[in-house]
């Protein structure tokens, strides 16, 4: 059983590309971490609540 060839130049050129999109981010400072923080919250919240009132209506409409 033969080890694959690995086209040394693609993995390089994958490397290249990721390195830059690496060096470009940077960490969320606090306010927009605390903005995007609560903006998930009030989306958990509001697709719980929704479906809780699918809920709801399954279990006392029947009747």
């Amino acid at each position: 059983m033969e080890t694959p060839k690995i086209n040394l130049n693609l993995n390089e050129e994958l490397f290249r590309k990721y390195w830059r999109v690496l060096k470009l981010a940077r960490f969320p400072k606090r306010d927009e971490y605390t903005k995007i923080a609560l903006v998930a919250a009030a989306g958990v919240l509001i697709v719980g609540m929704l479906g809780f009132i699918v809920y709801l209506l399954f279990v006392y409409l029947p009747k």
